[in-house]
């Protein structure tokens, strides 16, 4: 071309991926995972529908960093599925894509090595796999979607997904709610508003087109009917936590107001704890003792949970890193995890 470079001026590199088809040709999803999925979304469909009167709760890893100890969490959650599954319907988190506020480790799927290398590649397999393994172990599977481009190669393996609340105002994330083929959370923006969220279902519930890409790997126009399983997660803001009786009764009414079906979820911990894991056991009974007291419109709770309590900075010598503790937001511990949920699937 002629004259003077005006394109990737601020470009490195530009290198191709994997095709979503190829993934999934090395990676088949078997016919009893694709079962325990589309059972699950059913069972999550009918309690946003109030069919069901089990609980749903979305609980696992802040972030999954090492998928050895994805997998023993995994393991754990499947015993406790077992025990509780009458009252609970408990879906595993295992969350590939971190949103940033400013900078810092993006999640395994953009650097699965924890150094700044971005293989892609590798980060896109080993969510695949993970979420294979996870399924096979009977356990059902959750997950926000960041990039409009990643659930082309993992959404077949997703039983629940979030849209999270720094991106709920975008119309890309809002286009791509519409088109998802599970039950979709949208969480409140992160001033704690509850208009955006409003906004954002009555998009994702809507027929929408929008560039994206198709499993061959290139750009396709995508068209889309609606997501009709899209609903309320809130998650408190910077204003405080919305997990109170007031906030609920308030997005209810709203939701009514706006058209919108009332299953509300609420997420125990961000804004909800101040940030503060060791308040999100206390925010998770609170959240049960409004559904207890009759509130039907609270319809599930998000647990952020680990195998050790708190968190770690990524240390250079991944060696030293402890096992099973959240490099991301800290996390209340299993013993802590089993012992409340055991309590709300009594008292529900």
């Amino acid at each position: 071309m002629n004259g003077p470079q005006v394109t990737d001026l601020h470009v490195r590199f530009n290198v191709p991926l994997p095709a979503p088809a190829l993934l999934m040709h090395e990676m088949p999803r078997t016919e009893s995972q694709a079962n325990l999925v589309l059972e699950t979304r059913q069972r999550i469909d009918a309690i946003l529908r109030g069919e069901s009167d089990r609980f749903l709760v979305v609980v696992g890893p802040c972030s999954i960093h090492d998928t050895e100890a994805g997998l023993e969490y995994a393991r754990k959650l499947a015993a406790l599925r077992e025990e509780l599954g009458e009252k609970l319907e408990l879906v595993m988190r295992v969350y590939f894509e971190k949103p940033r506020t400013s900078i810092g480790w993006k999640g395994l799927i953009m650097d699965p090595d924890l150094d700044g290398s971005d293989n892609l590649a590798k980060g896109l397999r080993l969510a695949r796999r993970l979420l294979g393994d996870v399924l096979d172990l009977g356990v059902p599977t959750a997950t926000e979607f960041l990039d409009p481009i990643t659930p082309q190669y993992i959404a077949d393996r997703i039983c629940w997904a979030a849209i999270g609340a720094r991106t709920v105002e975008s119309q890309t994330h809002r286009q791509m709610a519409s088109g998802l083929s599970m039950p979709v959370g949208l969480k409140n923006a992160t001033n704690g508003a509850l208009q955006p969220v409003i906004n954002a279902l009555q998009a994702a519930s809507h027929p929408q087109t929008f560039f994206g890409i198709s499993a061959e790997g290139v750009a396709s126009l995508v068209s889309t009917t609606g997501n009709p399983s899209a609903h309320t997660v809130l998650r408190g803001g910077d204003n405080g936590p919305n997990f109170d009786a007031a906030s609920v009764t308030e997005a209810r009414e709203r939701l009514e107001a706006a058209g919108m079906t009332p299953a509300i979820m609420i997420d125990a911990s961000h804004a909800n704890c101040d940030k503060d894991y060791e308040k999100m056991p206390g925010v998770f009974d609170s959240i049960v003792d409004q559904r207890v007291a009759g509130e039907k419109a609270i319809i599930g709770a998000m647990l952020e949970s680990n195998l050790v309590a708190g968190n770690q900075k990524i240390d250079p010598d991944l060696s030293k890193l402890t096992h099973g503790q959240s490099i991301t937001d800290p996390c209340i511990d299993w013993e802590t995890t089993e012992r409340i949920l055991r309590n709300a699937a009594a008292r529900l």
